[in-house]
């Protein structure tokens, strides 16, 4: 929503892909396997509590800030995705460190906005009469030389 571009040819060969995929899963096992992976979609991505990770992550709620951590008990579940602003930072580091990571370095992530809940946030995100699918860092295209 932030970005369009134009297909790619390797875009098109993936959908080639996907929808060729689809049509022998359709094929050999009828609909129901598509309708499972479409309402398993839906769930995990929207009103499913842990889902608003994807909005914490890169949704701005606060100015001057485009990504937020979570440090609750949910990480647990969901391998440390909340350590988004120290994954950020560091890419190469295992999920599995990032608590420790946050520990070593307060100075850098104390100060930061985080998010105390993924369910508040989704609850905030619609609720917030400036939140949209829009309220996303949009930077300007690089010039090229």
């Amino acid at each position: 929503m932030v970005k369009q571009f134009p297909p790619t040819f390797l875009l098109c060969i993936n959908w080639t892909i996907q929808f060729t995929f689809d049509y022998l899963v359709i094929t050999n096992f009828g609909w129901t396997p598509i309708f499972y992976w479409a309402l398993s979609a839906l769930l995990a991505g929207s009103i499913h509590p842990i889902a608003g990770h994807f909005i914490s992550e890169h949704y701005v709620f606060e100015d001057n800030q485009e990504t937020y951590s979570y440090y609750g008990p949910l990480n647990w579940l969901a391998f440390n995705v909340g350590y988004h602003n120290e994954h950020h930072d560091f890419v190469n580091i295992p999920g599995s460190r990032l608590p420790a990571l946050t520990k070593m370095a307060p100075e850098f992530y104390d100060q930061l906005h985080k998010t105390d809940s993924w369910p508040m946030t989704l609850y905030n995100y619609i609720m917030f009469d400036h939140m949209s699918g829009f309220s996303r860092i949009k930077r300007p295209a690089e010039k090229e030389d």
